[in-house]
C-alpha cells in the first residue's frame, strides 16, 4: 500500500492539529514523543481466526460405537486385497448396516440443502459458506447460480451415551479370549 501525499497546506492543517492534541492529550503526547525518538513499538500483527481444541473422547466414542455395532475398524484394518470382490462386498454390506444403525441410534442428520441433487440454485450474498462450498469457476460476488452436486449433511441432535468415570475410551474393542 503506497502512502498519501499530503499538500503543503494539508501537513500544516494536519501540525495544527497535532499540536494543539499533544498539549490536551497526555497518551497522545507520549506517542509523539516515541514517534520522534523513533521508540514507537511494532504494529500489532492481525490476530489469526480463533482456533481451539476438541474434545477427542467423543470421537474415540462414536468410533467405539462404530466398532461395536458395524466391526468398522476390523473391516478397516483388514487387508482385502487377498479376498474376491463378491467376499468384499458381502462383508461391507454388514459393516454398512451395523454402523447405520449406530450412527441412527446416536445422531439425528438432516440433509443442509432440501433441493435435489442435479437441482439449479442460486446462492444469494451472505450465504453460510461452512454449510455451501462453491466449486468450478468459482469468480466475482455473489449472486451465484450453480447445479446442486451434494445436498450436505448437517448433525441436528447429538445422544451419545454418557461415560463411566475412568473409562478408557482409547479402547475402541476389548481384546477377546476365549477360555
Amino acid at each position: 500500500m503506497t502512502e498519501p501525499k499530503f499538500s503543503f497546506f494539508a501537513r500544516l492543517l494536519l501540525a495544527l492539529q497535532a499540536f494543539w492534541r499533544t498539549l490536551s492529550d497526555p497518551e497522545f503526547a507520549t506517542g509523539v514523543a516515541r514517534l520522534s525518538q523513533g521508540t514507537l513499538p511494532a504494529p500489532a500483527a492481525e490476530a489469526a481466526p480463533g482456533l481451539r481444541q476438541t474434545a477427542p473422547e467423543s470421537a474415540l466414542q462414536l468410533l467405539s460405537l462404530l466398532q461395536q455395532e458395524g466391526r468398522f475398524v476390523d473391516f478397516l484394518e483388514e487387508n482385502v486385497s487377498a479376498y474376491a470382490d463378491a467376499e468384499i462386498g458381502g462383508a461391507a454390506r454388514v459393516v454398512h448396516e451395523g454402523c447405520r444403525k449406530a450412527l441412527h441410534a446416536y445422531f439425528s442428520i438432516v440433509p443442509v440443502r432440501t433441493e435435489s441433487e442435479g437441482s439449479r440454485l442460486t446462492l444469494q450474498s451472505g450465504f453460510d459458506p461452512a454449510a455451501t462450498r462453491l466449486t468450478g469457476n468459482v469468480v466475482g460476488q455473489p449472486p451465484f447460480t450453480g447445479t446442486l452436486m451434494h445436498r450436505g449433511w448437517q448433525v441436528t441432535a447429538i445422544k451419545l451415551p454418557q461415560l463411566a468415570e475412568g473409562h478408557n475410551v482409547k479402547i475402541l474393542a476389548p481384546a477377546e479370549v476365549e477360555l
